[in-house]
């Protein structure tokens, strides 16, 4: 296992995409929902604990070796919203360029082929982490992180927050992004003996209707 190599995977920097993203904070900044670091902090919560459990366990689920396929089908169901399954399926695509690129695996070349169009972000990121020799929680904690630092650093951009009270934010989340990526780890390790039942389902559904909303704007500084 490669500590450097979770360091480059959970890089913001790392050209997969999701710089464009905001993860649901553009639409929660114009409909009054954060102002402040303090409603920063409770959006990013709301969405690790929910949405970032589940797309956690699905990376983690792929990063231990279940089938893709069949988890891209289980991300499908597990996303309500077709604005976030499109959303979704472009970061996958995205992030499968660079993941080739720096890690170059079977699997995830075999993943690409039976999906040209883009299979869901966290599958890709789950393959990606086991190609770099990353286990299940590694690429759970990736997810997590993303999971918040997306809004945090749109934010800053949104409402031009200061950018060490953001980072505050994602400091003081720190125990619950382990907390998520332990639980999530433990969700992919009992589908591998009972199925994929045993992944979280946990849902938003505000996060499910302002990405609806967000992607009916004729003009948006996110792509979602």
């Amino acid at each position: 296992m490669s500590r450097a190599a979770l360091l480059v995977l959970a890089d913001g920097r790392f050209p997969a995409g999701g710089h464009a993203h905001s993860g649901g904070a553009e639409a929660a900044v114009k409909a009054g929902r954060i102002r402040t670091p303090a409603d920063l902090a409770g959006f990013c919560r709301g969405r690790l604990h929910t949405a970032g459990l589940t797309s956690a366990a699905l990376a983690a689920a792929a990063a231990a070796g279940l089938d893709p396929l069949a988890l891209d089908e289980a991300a499908d169901a597990r996303t309500p919203s077709p604005a976030l399954r499109t959303t979704a399926r472009k970061l996958g695509r995205q992030m499968m360029r660079a993941a080739r690129a720096t890690w170059p695996s079977g699997e995830l070349d075999a993943l690409a082929a039976a999906r040209p169009r883009g299979a869901h972000q966290p599958i890709v990121l789950g393959l990606a982490a086991r190609a770099a020799g990353l286990g299940p929680e590694d690429a759970a904690h990736c997810v997590a992180y993303e999971m918040v630092s997306g809004p945090a650093t749109a934010a800053v951009r949104l409402l031009s927050l200061d950018p060490f009270d953001a980072t505050a934010v994602l400091a003081r989340l720190a125990p619950e992004l382990d907390d998520v990526a332990r639980r999530a780890a433990v969700a992919a390790a009992e589908a591998v003996v009972e199925g994929f039942d045993a992944l979280p389902a946990a849902s938003a559904p505000l996060l499910d209707v302002m990405a609806e909303v967000h992607a009916a704007w004729p003009v948006r500084l996110f792509a979602s």
